[in-house]
């Protein structure tokens, strides 16, 4: 057994329909032995606060400094390069979680951050984005993920605008979620413990799997939230288990 562990949210801890069986009790009684744990999160959607208050509000003991999201990271990626200027295509529940930096949706800007709009994306926006990163803003995104659940089927993430404006511009994002090694390691180094002890338990082959298997993370496939077996079936990442969900971590 690892001696540390990485949870993804939502689809691992929790559904539409509330607390997977047995998560907040498999949490707990990992808390209780002193476990260390961290809880990533790709979305975008509403701050680490709002994040917090709604776990406890489905049984998880958690606090905002127990999680670590995109945002964050976009933050310390601008200051180490001198963004100030940035424009925020992001919802607005998360705009304090960018406390530090200049917010603009007009003028020259230094970077796009672009976060997961949902159903507020239009072409408007896009041309926007496209605009400031065709005068030199470079495009940071907060995920790429392709998909993610809600309300039973699979609906389109972030990672389909990401891909088409790099087309459009011929710009490389710079990705500071996850599968980001960047962020992998910088949660690593807030939990505490070696890759090589730690595993990466989610339901995305691709940033939970994969990302942490590339960064020396053991990851731990859930068949809950966006799983699919079929896709399983037909990928090239493998595993390094597959559960049923969090609450056969024990």
């Amino acid at each position: 057994m690892p001696s540390a562990f990485l949870l993804d949210l939502d689809g691992t801890l929790y559904t539409d329909a509330g607390p997977v069986a047995g998560g907040p009790e498999t949490v707990a009684r990992l808390q209780a032995r002193a476990v260390p744990l961290l809880y990533l999160t790709n979305t975008t959607s509403r701050g680490r606060a709002a994040i917090a208050t709604r776990l406890q509000s489905l049984g998880y003991r958690v606090a905002v400094d127990d999680i670590l999201t995109p945002l964050g990271a976009a933050v310390g990626y601008c200051e180490a390069r001198g963004f100030r200027r940035v424009l925020p295509l992001v919802p607005a529940a998360t705009l304090p979680d960018l406390m530090g930096l200049e917010l603009t949706h007009t003028g020259v800007v230094d970077a796009v951050i672009l976060g997961d709009l949902g159903e507020a994306w239009s072409f408007a926006l896009l041309q926007q984005a496209f605009e400031a990163i065709t005068a030199g803003a470079e495009l940071i995104a907060l995920s790429r993920d392709r998909y993610f659940q809600r309300g039973g089927r699979l609906t389109l993430d972030i990672g389909p605008f990401v891909a088409g404006l790099e087309y459009a511009t011929g710009r490389a994002a710079t990705l500071v979620g996850k599968p980001s090694p960047a962020f992998y390691s910088a949660a690593l180094a807030r939990l505490g413990a070696p890759a090589e002890q730690t595993a990466m338990v989610g339901d995305d082959l691709w940033s939970d799997i994969r990302g942490a298997q590339e960064s020396g993370i053991a990851g731990w496939l859930v068949r809950t939230g966006k799983f699919r077996e079929e896709l399983l079936a037909s990928s090239e990442v493998h595993p390094d288990r597959v559960l049923g969900s969090v609450a056969e971590i024990e």
